[in-house]
């Protein structure tokens, strides 16, 4: 994991890569209780028999179940020392590249795309993640997030 000890040592890296995570199991029971959180059953996530059958030959997990792992993606991927509280602010460009096989591990990589400081130690920042699905030629989603951290 890679470690800052200040928001503002992040500014000078606009442009490059400053971590990646740890590799994350993307088990059947995640997804089925991403389903039912969600409400979101459709057979391709949920019904392995049927699924069997189907384009993958498999399950699937839910593309918003890859993105809602944001947060266990940075908490391996790199830390921030002095920040004290990080919001949410929202997203760009999410897309869903390639599916996500059941029992396939996912892991994120992170590009600073842009710093913009906030005042009294604050910055609103956006990172580029780019999920990779271990043994798969494609991305299997690359999502902008852009958060505002306070120190």
């Amino acid at each position: 994991m890679r470690e800052f000890d200040k928001i503002a040592d992040l500014q000078p890296l606009v442009g490059e890569p400053i971590g990646t995570s740890e590799w994350l199991l993307i088990d059947q029971a995640r997804v089925n209780q991403f389903a039912d959180a969600t409400g979101d059953h459709q057979w391709i996530h949920v019904d392995a028999e049927r699924a069997k059958e189907g384009p993958f030959g498999g399950t699937i997990a839910h593309g918003f179940l890859t993105l809602s792992l944001l947060p266990a993606f940075f908490a391996t991927a790199f830390k921030i020392n002095d920040v004290r509280s990080g919001l949410n602010y929202g997203l760009d460009k999410v897309r869903f590249i390639a599916p996500v096989p059941v029992g396939r591990r996912l892991r994120a990589n992170f590009r600073l795309a842009a710093f913009d400081d906030l005042g009294n130690g604050g910055a609103q920042v956006k990172f580029e993640m780019t999920v990779e699905c271990e043994g798969a030629q494609k991305p299997a989603c690359i999502a902008e997030s852009i958060m505002r951290l306070f120190a």
